[in-house]
């Protein structure tokens, strides 16, 4: 069988993304996902993204990780929303469905602003935190990211006894400025580092807005410049979290499946 993907990237974390609106895409066959993922043998991503109708929602986004598991991933939840316009589902406004719940998102040319599920707490992991934003993030404070070793030091954290047995995804962080910070991933599923991370770099800037007592935080990567938005209660959860970046179509084509 033939399939029409679409390659769509935000800030450099890449995803293969289909229109499976007549829901013929064979979703139970995890080792399919592996291959169109593998980057010597298949089309090449961090994830595989299917856009799918669903009742009281404009779309479903049903996400991949590279190695098939699923999770919330902020960055392809993003480039969803720019699929979707793309393909005229919606328009500069979309409420679409994702496997942590509902998303509402803005359009605004190929930046998209996508709010994410609410936050109740950070939570202390030793000297360093632990943050669900829709997926598992060990938030770690570093001197100088540029120069660390993300993927040895990651790999540790991501498969440490503490985290047995689904693992986590880690983030490492340097302050650069009051209401900036640089930020690299260790990305679970991908099992190496990324470009960007969505989820990871919410989280790492509601760690740094709840130490600097900011309510919007900048943040470098490797892949290029994001920001997040958000309110803090008096007991300590977020709200009102947004995620703003841009999502980018790369290129199309057809695959034999």
């Amino acid at each position: 069988m033939e399939i029409s993907f679409y390659k769509y990237q935000g800030t450099g974390n890449d995803f293969i993304m289909i229109d499976d609106r007549a829901d013929v895409f064979p979703d139970h066959d995890l080792s399919l996902v592996q291959k169109l993922c593998d980057r010597k043998f298949g089309i090449g991503a961090d994830g595989l993204i299917l856009i799918r109708e669903v009742d009281n929602h404009d779309f479903e986004m049903v996400y991949f990780n590279a190695d098939g598991s699923q999770s919330m991933c902020g960055n392809g939840a993003r480039c969803a929303v720019a699929f979707a316009k793309f393909l005229e589902i919606i328009d500069q406004k979309t409420n679409f469905l994702a496997i942590d719940g509902v998303h509402q998102a803005l359009v605004a040319g190929e930046w998209i602003e996508l709010e994410m599920s609410p936050v109740l707490s950070l939570a202390n992991a030793g000297n360093d935190y632990f943050v669900n934003t829709g997926s598992p993030h060990h938030v770690k404070f570093v001197e100088n990211v540029s120069d660390y070793p993300v993927f040895e030091e990651g790999k540790k954290i991501r498969y440490s006894t503490a985290y047995e047995p689904n693992g986590t995804n880690v983030n490492f962080v340097t302050p650069l400025e009051k209401d900036e910070i640089h930020v690299r991933t260790y990305e679970r599923g991908v099992e190496n580092e990324t470009l960007s991370c969505g989820t990871g770099v919410t989280a790492c800037a509601l760690v740094y807005g709840n130490q600097k007592q900011l309510k919007e935080v900048n943040i470098k990567t490797p892949g290029g410049k994001l920001k997040v938005k958000f309110s803090q209660s008096a007991d300590g959860s977020f709200t009102d979290i947004w995620l703003i970046a841009p999502a980018v179509r790369v290129f199309e084509g057809i695959i034999e499946i």
